[in-house]
């Protein structure tokens, strides 16, 4: 089930080594199979409050996900992002190809299923 890594990015100083790290990041994404969906594309809140860009990385599975966040690869690229930038991160599983929204009642209201 494909998973997602998620990084609303907050404020970031624009600088050397953010440049760097954006130079790097594709090499580390491409042996777990992630891609970028979402890049800090412009927006519009609709409710609550959303500052930042927003980031979406794409993987086959959540165990790629955390294994690129855990890469040496990645390990090493890391501080140039987390040093000049405030962000909060996640990695969350999709859903299966055609599920729909009343399908989390199985979850929500296991005694009815």
């Amino acid at each position: 089930m494909t998973a997602y890594a998620i990084a609303r990015l907050r404020e970031v100083d624009f600088g050397p080594d953010i440049v760097e790290y954006l130079r790097r990041i594709d090499d580390t994404l491409d042996p777990f199979g992630g891609h970028f969906v979402v890049h800090g594309g412009a927006y519009r809140v609709l409710e609550g409050e959303w500052t930042g860009d927003t980031i979406v990385i794409a993987f086959p599975d959540s165990a790629a996900a955390y294994a690129w966040y855990d890469s040496p690869a990645y390990r090493d690229i890391l501080d140039l992002r987390t040093k000049h930038s405030t962000a909060d991160v996640l990695i969350v599983e999709g859903v299966v190809e055609g599920h729909r929204g009343a399908d989390a009642l199985a979850k929500l209201l296991p005694e009815e299923n």
